[in-house]
């Protein structure tokens, strides 16, 4: 099935609102067994073409905001990169599930991990841009810890496939905290896609996330946005629990 590339309306009100901008899309296929151990309760791999998918989606966020209130100052723009993967719950939402998400700025990493249950790392990251080149690049604060660096030359062609619809027009994540599986839902304009190529990847995070077996191995896909586009407003609902975690 395709996903629409609408969002929905939202189940309830917006409580954070945030603009993207600059994002890459970096995805491999991999077997749903791979995927299935390291998803919440209550959901399983969503599949494409008989396939799980694992991303890596560097990003640029800004105009962060708890609605109703002003955007958080001092929070400026700032980088994340998140390596994600996707599921399907037993009431249909089909979502993503992030594995790690690497972020410059500490506030937001402690308030996401609070609220949320998000697995963010505080990172030193940060973006250049040259016309069509676009390269982003992090490493988690402290020792030896894992980082990446993505150089990507976007391209200018129009995409829309059942393919990319699936790994961007994402309508929400799922999460497991504090013992329960839980759901939030978001809206914002379609993504606006074209096709792109990496000249460079050298990426730690992959496989820090649990995946060894892509270390290396080219990507299935490769999206980006349009070099010049302004970047999506999003929003998100609150949090709300759909299942609880299995007894240890």
């Amino acid at each position: 099935m395709t996903l629409e590339r609408h969002a929905p309306a939202l189940p309830g009100r917006a409580v954070i609102e945030q603009r993207w901008n600059r994002a890459v899309f970096v995805h491999w296929r991999v077997d749903p067994t791979d995927v299935a151990p390291m998803l919440p309760a209550g959901t399983h791999p969503d599949v494409h073409d008989g396939s799980a998918w694992v991303g890596l989606v560097p990003f640029v966020l800004s105009d962060f905001r708890f609605l109703p209130l002003p955007r958080v100052p001092f929070l400026g723009t700032f980088t994340e990169i998140n390596v994600r993967t996707y599921a399907v719950d037993d009431a249909g939402r089909r979502g993503v599930v992030f594995r790690t998400l690497e972020a410059e700025h500490l506030a937001p990493v402690l308030a996401a991990r609070a609220l949320f249950g998000l697995p963010y790392r505080w990172a030193r990251a940060g973006v250049r841009t040259d016309g069509q080149l676009i390269e982003f690049r992090s490493r988690r604060h402290g020792g030896r810890h894992p980082g990446t660096c993505l150089r990507a030359r976007l391209g200018t062609d129009t995409v829309d496939t059942p393919l990319s619809r699936f790994l961007t027009a994402r309508w929400g994540f799922h999460e497991r905290h504090l013992g329960r599986t839980i759901w939030a839902a978001n809206t914002h304009e379609p993504w606006p896609l074209v096709n792109a190529e990496l000249e460079t990847l050298d990426d730690e995070l992959v496989a820090d996330a649990g995946f060894p077996q892509l270390a290396g191995r080219a990507p299935d896909s490769v999206l980006a946005m349009p070099a010049a586009h302004p970047g999506l407003r999003t929003r998100f609902t609150a949090a709300r629990a759909i299942a609880k975690a299995p007894s240890a």
